[in-house]
């Protein structure tokens, strides 16, 4: 089967109006594209069907710069979100790496979570902001108000505008960067340099333990061990203590080839690109209504080690 067929994680989401059809069948095409890319995901997806389980995305993570001129960081892709329904949720700060975050939620709570984080550029040495904010000078005019109204206000049919915001996630917003300020950034910050290379690109899709319907894949241990047996790089430590409200864990970072000027001339070179999350939700009590509920948010002392998971081996 070719992958342009392969129905991805979201068709199966009922939806009652145009823009969610068309947030269904874009967020696919994000996952066929991220699909092709990552192979760990492919036997992800052999080993939940082999076990008559199912995979649910729980989040679409996505990575940004923080930049007043041009104004960038997580506008340039909360907007897009928002323009199809998602409502912000949550907000978190990882200071030891210079990172803020915020994800975001659909009131179809089928639809998966997004986690969007920006690199606080005005907190690194100057030498490091440099390079950066010479990339982000070349970047392109951001998504136009016509365009977020179309979003909003869609015909599922427009196949037009659903290549227009695909091609805002996967193709690269800046001029490829120099090898030499590639490797200055990723001296300083792995982040920094994983956006320069990648730009908007999806960073990993997130299956939901709690989901795949398997008894053989019942809690997140089992799905590890699973996934290791079979081949696949999985970090063994994970995330929270057995019973939490969060637990996580993720492959190795696939690796990816991005563009860069070597001596004057576009070269492509690889690098991390990305991974594929595994993520285990408890219940907890909601303080308003005195309900359990299953925990929708993230932790940011557990994501902190997540984002480790980029690091090109030196």
């Amino acid at each position: 089967m070719n992958d342009v067929d392969v129905r991805g994680p979201h068709a199966w989401i009922p939806v009652e109006s145009a823009r969610d059809e068309l947030l269904a069948r874009f967020l696919d095409r994000l996952w066929r594209r991220y699909r092709e890319r990552v192979p760990y995901v492919r036997i992800y997806e052999e080993l939940i069907a082999s076990h008559g389980g199912t995979f649910v995305n729980d989040h679409i993570a996505f990575r940004t710069l923080a930049c007043q001129q041009p104004f960038c960081g997580i506008p340039s892709l909360s907007r897009l979100f928002e323009a199809f329904g998602y409502e912000a949720a949550g907000c978190y700060q990882f200071p030891d790496k210079h990172l803020s975050a915020i994800h975001l939620q659909h009131p179809n709570g089928l639809f998966p979570k997004l986690f969007i984080s920006e690199l606080q550029m005005g907190k690194l040495p100057a030498e490091i902001r440099r390079p950066l904010r010479k990339s982000l000078q070349t970047h392109r005019p951001a998504l136009s108000d016509e365009l977020l109204d179309r979003v909003a206000t869609p015909d599922s049919r427009d196949l037009e505008l659903l290549q227009l915001c695909t091609d805002w996630i996967e193709t690269l917003p800046w001029a490829p960067p120099e090898e030499s300020d590639l490797l200055a950034v990723n001296a300083a910050s792995q982040y920094g340099a994983w956006v320069l290379g990648h730009g908007y690109n999806v960073n990993h899709f997130t299956a939901l333990i709690n989901s795949q319907n398997s008894p053989a894949l019942a809690d997140i241990e089992q799905t590890v061990r699973a996934l290791q047996q079979a081949g696949v790089p999985v970090k063994s430590e994970i995330e929270g203590a057995p019973r939490s409200k969060l637990r996580q864990t993720a492959t190795s970072a696939a690796a990816g080839d991005i563009t860069i000027v070597q001596s004057g001339r576009p070269t492509i070179r690889t690098w991390p690109y990305a991974y594929f999350e595994l993520a285990e939700r408890g219940d907890i009590v909601d303080s308003d209504t005195g309900r359990t509920r299953r925990f929708q948010g993230f932790l940011g002392s557990q994501a902190t080690q997540l984002f480790e998971m980029t690091r090109r081996p030196q």
